[in-house]
């Protein structure tokens, strides 16, 4: 059975990695800058965490957070409002034969971390780990 190039199990490739990550800067430039007439997105600092790309490099996925996840839903419905606007100052930053288009998402991946924190501070987990070291 011949590998296929379009399933690759084995995850991303280094060529849609890299990709994901140019676009991520430039998209983080192009948000420091406050060019992007708003009123969701006005002094709201929004940090751009991974941006993942298909495999063809038509879409990607912008996964964004405001600074202390204030008006989350707003800033993020403001970026999609304003995604063509960002595909073209993007353009203007990467070269690609195909710009993708952009789609934009919170990133619940903090909040999970700080979950993640909580569990493990637990006076719950906090006694099995010393009934473990006691004995």
């Amino acid at each position: 059975m011949s590998k296929s190039r379009f399933n690759n199990e084995s995850g991303p490739s280094h060529r849609v990695l890299r990709v994901g990550e140019n676009i991520r800067h430039a998209i983080s430039d192009i948000l420091s800058r406050g060019e992007i007439r708003d009123p969701a997105l006005d002094d709201v600092s929004i940090t751009v965490t991974e941006v993942r790309v298909s495999p063809d490099l038509r879409n990607a996925t912008v996964f964004v957070m405001p600074l202390g996840g204030i008006n989350e839903k707003e800033v993020v419905d403001g970026l999609n409002a304003n995604s063509k606007f960002i595909r073209g100052q993007l353009s203007k930053m990467v070269r690609m034969k195909y710009l993708p288009n952009l789609k934009f998402t919170s990133d619940y991946s903090f909040g999970e971390a700080d979950h993640i924190e909580a569990l493990l501070a637990s006076a719950h987990v906090a006694q099995d780990l010393n009934k473990d070291e006691n004995e």
